[in-house]
């Protein structure tokens, strides 16, 4: 059995499919948010948490009602890593506001987060889920920077692969 979950909400496919290369890479079980996998909060010690960012900066439908089970859930002594897709383009003024929603969420549960990413070589006006001058997570913009997204997720994943159970 693994030890990370990657639980994710997708809408068109894209984060779905983040989550996919994800879970193939760290070798990780996937969960879809629409489905309230609350077991996979207690059974593993890694949490991958994703989402895509719509309107303004609203997170994705399907953790709608599963962010509350993260915010009852106990993640002390977890480690939490964060993805998001936007559009910095269109929405560059909200970009990955929804991967912002879920890290307001975790981080005040003692868990660990990991995976900040350097704000560097993205196109966005500004973001919620920039925190001290880099993203929390990983920020992927498949609608304009697509081409960028492979090497993108190649990196954060050696980059958190380091620091998680």
């Amino acid at each position: 059995m693994s030890n990370t979950a990657i639980i994710y909400g997708s809408t068109t496919g894209n984060t779905e499919n983040v989550a996919n290369q994800l879970a193939g890479l760290l070798n990780a079980d996937l969960f879809d948010a629409s489905t309230k996998p609350t077991e996979a909060l207690i059974k593993y010690d890694n949490l991958i948490l994703g989402t895509s960012t719509w309107g303004a900066g609203d997170l994705q439908d399907d953790w709608e009602d599963f962010i509350s089970e993260i915010d009852n859930a106990n993640l002390s002594e977890k480690v939490v890593g964060l993805f998001g897709l936007g559009d910095g383009c269109n929405n560059g003024d909200t970009f990955v506001g929804g991967m912002a929603q879920i890290y307001n969420v975790v981080k005040d549960s003692d868990c660990k987060i990991v995976g900040s990413v350097d704000i560097e070589s993205y196109e966005f006006e500004e973001s919620d889920a920039v925190v001290d001058g880099k993203f929390i997570g990983l920020a992927l913009d498949e609608e304009n920077q697509g081409d960028l997204s492979e090497e993108r997720i190649n990196k954060w994943v050696e980059q958190i692969s380091k620091e998680l159970k």
